[in-house]
C-alpha cells in the first residue's frame, strides 16, 4: 500500500472506544430510534456450549451429595487472599445468595437468582454488591470441578442454603434448575439515575409515600438491592425506613411476616464491614483495569481484609455469635436501648446504649478482642414499627416458629423466579405445594382431540373470538420468572376474568361456549382454550388458501381459586398489548416500546414478534374489534396483507388528531386504513422493515403461514414445563 493508506503517525488504526463504550455506538446518533436489543437477548449465539446443550440433562450427571459436602468444607476453608470472618464463610455465602435473589421484583418478574446475572454488569458492580465478587471467586474451584453439571445460578443459591445449614438452621429445601445466561441483561430497566446511590426522591412521586415509587422498580436507590441501611436517603429515621422496607418487600411479593423473618434471619449470621476508608478502594469489577482480573473494590493503601474490610461502610456484627443460627438478633435488638453513631467509614448506624462485654461479639481475627455490635436503620425499623414489632414478639415467644418462617421465606426468596415446581430438580425439592408457585393440577390427555376440534369449529365462534381468547390466556406468560401462561386456565378466575385487556364481556361469552364442550370431551378448559385458538388459526389459514394443522400437546390442567394468589397475579395484568393493538391508557413510554417489553417477557425474537403482529392483524383480533392496523379486505384470513399494504408505495401515511394515523391512496387521497404507532413501526424501523419485507414479497404466503404457526405454538406452549 502507498503512504496514503498508512495510519497517521501516532494514531491507532482501531477506533478508540468503538468496542468499549455504548455512547460511541453507531445507533447513538439516533437516540429516539427503537432499540430492538431487548429482543436479541433470546439469541443463542452467546452460549459457549455446543449446539444441543441441555442443562437439565447435565444435572442428571451431578453428584449432589458430593457437591454439598464440598460446599460444607468450603465454609471453613479460610483463604489467605480473602480470609473468612471468625474462620467461617457462612455470612459471605448467605450474602452472595441473598443478593443474587434479592434483585427480583414482582412487577415484571425481572431480576432474581434464576440466571446467574450477578456475574455481569451492572449487578456485579452495584455498590450494594461490594465483595460478592470475592464470594464467586471462592466458589470457583468448586464450579471448575463440577463444570457444566451445575450452573453458577444454582451454585450461588445452594452455597447460601448450605451456609444456613452449616450455621444450624433446618432449611426448607432446595431445587436445581436455574440455567445461566452468558451476557449482561443490559436492557433491564433498573432506574433512570446516572449515578450510584443518587437520592431516591427521583424514584418517587413523594419520597414520604413509598407506594409512589416508580414501577417496575423495587429498590429505593440505584445500586441497592432493597433499602438504604443508613435510612431514607442516608438519613436515619426507623419509622420512615419501615415504610420503605414494607413497600420494597411487597414489590418482591413478601408480606410483613416474611419481611420481618428475612430481616432477622438475614442478620443472624455474618457482619457488616466498614472498618476503613471507602475512598481507598479500587474501582468496581466492571471498571477495574485488567490486572485486577475482574475483582473490584480492593484496598489500595492497607490490608483491606479481615477486620479492615470495607463493604457497606457500616461496621460490626448484629449478634454475639455471628456464625450460629440462634435468637441472637432478637436478644440484641430487643434487649438493649440504642443510639446513633457512625462507623469508622463514616456511615450511620446504631449501637447499644449499654452492653456488657460478655454479650459482645469477638473480633473476626482475634477472639480475645471484643467488638461493639450494631444495628442498621432497617433493623431498628423492626423494633419501632408496631406491626413489625408484634411479629418479632411472636417470633421471640416461639423460636421454632421463627426458624420455620425464615426457612420458608428464604426458600421463597431464592426460588421465587424459578416458576412452577415442574422446573424444580433434585433430591431436596419440598413435596409441599406453595401458593406462590402457582400450582396447577395435571390435566387429562386421553380424550378425542379431533372430535373436540370439530365441536369447536361448529360452535359458531368467530376466528377472532377463538384466536383472541387463546392469545389472552397465553400472553400473560413471562420468561422473567416463568409465571402466567395458558396452563391453569386462570383467565376464567379472578383477577384475570375482569381485566380490561381481556374484554370481560366477550371472554364470558366465549367461555360459556367452550366450557360445556370441554366437559363433554373430558378435556380441561385450559386445553380447550388453546385448542380453540389453534382451530381459529387453521380456519384463518384455510381462508387464505392453506391447509395446515397447528401442533397441540394435551395435558394442561385447570387451577382453582384456592390455588391462585389473586393479589400477586395483579402484577401480570397487561397494560398494553401491541399484538392486539391495545393500550389501557396513554403512557409516557411509547406503544412500540411497550410492545418490545411484552415480546421480550414472552420470550419472542424480533422475527417472531413481527410475524405474530402481521398474522394477528390479518385475522382481525384487535381488542374490541377495532379496525386499526387491519390492512386487508379479507379480515379473518391468515394472509400477508398487513405487510404487503404497509410496504406499498402506492400508499401514504398521515398522523391525525387523535394520535393515530391514516393510510391514504397516494393518488386520490382516499383513506384506505387507519393505523397505530405499533403498526407503522414495522415500516419505519429499518430492522423491522427488513423482516416485514420478507413477508411482503410475492410468493411468501406459505412461508409466512409456517412462520406464524411456529411462533403461535411457541406462545401457546411457553409454560408447558410439564412436557419439556
Amino acid at each position: 500500500m502507498d503512504g496514503n493508506d498508512m495510519p497517521q503517525a501516532g494514531k491507532c488504526p482501531v477506533m478508540h472506544g468503538g468496542m468499549t463504550s455504548t455512547s460511541n455506538s453507531v445507533t447513538s446518533w439516533w437516540p429516539n430510534a427503537l432499540n430492538l436489543d431487548i429482543l436479541h437477548q433470546q439469541d443463542l449465539k452467546t452460549k459457549p456450549f455446543a449446539p444441543g446443550f441441555d442443562y437439565r440433562e447435565q444435572l442428571k450427571k451431578l453428584d449432589v451429595e458430593a457437591l454439598k459436602q464440598d460446599l460444607r468444607d468450603l465454609m471453613e476453608d479460610s483463604q489467605d487472599w480473602w480470609p473468612a470472618d471468625w474462620g467461617s464463610y457462612v455470612g459471605m455465602f448467605a450474602r452472595v445468595a441473598w443478593h443474587s435473589a434479592g434483585s427480583y421484583r414482582l412487577a415484571d418478574g425481572r431480576g432474581g437468582a434464576g440466571t446467574g446475572n450477578q456475574r455481569f454488569a451492572p449487578l456485579n458492580s452495584w455498590p450494594d454488591n461490594v465483595n460478592t465478587d470475592k464470594g464467586r471467586r471462592l466458589l470457583w474451584p468448586i464450579k471448575k470441578k463440577y463444570g457444566s453439571k451445575v450452573s453458577w445460578a444454582d451454585l450461588m443459591i445452594l452455597a447460601g442454603t448450605i451456609a444456613y445449614e452449616k450455621a444450624g438452621l433446618k432449611t426448607f429445601g432446595f431445587a436445581f434448575g436455574r440455567e445461566d445466561i452468558w451476557h449482561p441483561e443490559k436492557d433491564t430497566y433498573w432506574g433512570a439515575e446516572k449515578e450510584w446511590l443518587a437520592p431516591s426522591d427521583n424514584r418517587y412521586g413523594d419520597v414520604a409515600k413509598p407506594e409512589t415509587m416508580e414501577n417496575p422498580l423495587a429498590a429505593v436507590q440505584m445500586g441497592l438491592i432493597y433499602v438504604n441501611p443508613e435510612g431514607v436517603n442516608g438519613k436515619p429515621d426507623p419509622m420512615a425506613t419501615a415504610a420503605q422496607v414494607r413497600e420494597t418487600f411487597a414489590r418482591m411479593a413478601m408480606n410483613d411476616e416474611e419481611t420481618a423473618a428475612l430481616t432477622a434471619g438475614g442478620h443472624t449470621i455474618g457482619k457488616s464491614h466498614g472498618n476503613g476508608n471507602a475512598d481507598d478502594l479500587s474501582a468496581d469489577p466492571e471498571a477495574a483495569d485488567v490486572e485486577y482480573q475482574g475483582i473490584g473494590w480492593m484496598n489500595t493503601k492497607g490490608r483491606g481484609i479481615g477486620r479492615d474490610t470495607v463493604v457497606s461502610g457500616i461496621e460490626g456484627a448484629w449478634t454475639k455469635n455471628p456464625t450460629q443460627w440462634d435468637m441472637g438478633w432478637f436478644d440484641m435488638l430487643f434487649g438493649h436501648e440504642w443510639e446513633l453513631t457512625k462507623s469508622p467509614a463514616g456511615a450511620w448506624q446504631w449501637k447499644p446504649v449499654d452492653i456488657k462485654e460478655e454479650d459482645m461479639p469477638v473480633d473476626v481475627e482475634d477472639p480475645s478482642i471484643k467488638c461493639m455490635p450494631m444495628m442498621t436503620d432497617a433493623d431498628m425499623a423492626m423494633k419501632v414499627d408496631p406491626a413489625y414489632n408484634a411479629i418479632c414478639q411472636k417470633f421471640i415467644a416461639d423460636p421454632q416458629y421463627f426458624a420455620d418462617t425464615f426457612a420458608r421465606a428464604w426458600f421463597k426468596l431464592t426460588h421465587r423466579d424459578m416458576g412452577p415446581k415442574a422446573r424444580y430438580i433434585g433430591p431436596d425439592v419440598p413435596s409441599e405445594d406453595l401458593i406462590w408457585q402457582d400450582p396447577i393440577p395435571a390435566g387429562p390427555t386421553q380424550y378425542d382431540i379431533g372430535h373436540l376440534k370439530a365441536q369447536i369449529a361448529a360452535s359458531g365462534l368467530s376466528v377472532s373470538d377463538l384466536v383472541s381468547t387463546a392469545w389472552d390466556s397465553a400472553r400473560t406468560y413471562r420468561g422473567s420468572d416463568m409465571r402466567g401462561g395458558a396452563n391453569g386456565a386462570r383467565i376464567r378466575l379472578a383477577p384475570q376474568k375482569d381485566w380490561e385487556g381481556n374484554e370481560p364481556a366477550r371472554l364470558a361469552k366465549v367461555l360459556a361456549v367452550l366450557e360445556p364442550l370441554a366437559a363433554a370431551a373430558g378435556a380441561s378448559l385450559a386445553d380447550t382454550i388453546v385448542l380453540a385458538g389453534n382451530v381459529g388459526v387453521e380456519m384463518a389459514a384455510k381462508a387464505a388458501g392453506h391447509d395446515i394443522t397447528v401442533p397441540f400437546t394435551p395435558g394442561r390442567g385447570d387451577a382453582t381459586d384456592e390455588m391462585t394468589d389473586a393479589d400477586s397475579f395483579d402484577a401480570l395484568e397487561p397494560l398494553a398489548d401491541g399484538f392486539r393493538n391495545w393500550l389501557k391508557k396513554d403512557y409516557a413510554v411509547s406503544a412500540e416500546e411497550m410492545l418490545l417489553d411484552r415480546a421480550q417477557l414472552m420470550g419472542l425474537t424480533a422475527p417472531e414478534m413481527t410475524v405474530l403482529i402481521g398474522g394477528m392483524r390479518a385475522m382481525g383480533t384487535n381488542h374490541g374489534g377495532a379496525a386499526t392496523g387491519v390492512f386487508t379486505d379479507r379480515p379473518g384470513a391468515l394472509s400477508t396483507d398487513f405487510f404487503v399494504n404497509l410496504t406499498d408505495m402506492a400508499n401514504s401515511w398521515h398522523p391525525v388528531k387523535d394520535g393515530g394515523y391514516e393510510i391514504r391512496d397516494r393518488k386520490t387521497g382516499a383513506v384506505k386504513w387507519t393505523a397505530s404507532r405499533v403498526d407503522l413501526v414495522f415500516g419505519s424501523n429499518s430492522i423491522l422493515r427488513a423482516y416485514a419485507e420478507v413477508h411482503a414479497e410475492d410468493g411468501a404466503e406459505a412461508d409466512f403461514v409456517a412462520a406464524f404457526v411456529a411462533a403461535w405454538t411457541k406462545v401457546m406452549e411457553a409454560d408447558r414445563f410439564d412436557v419439556k
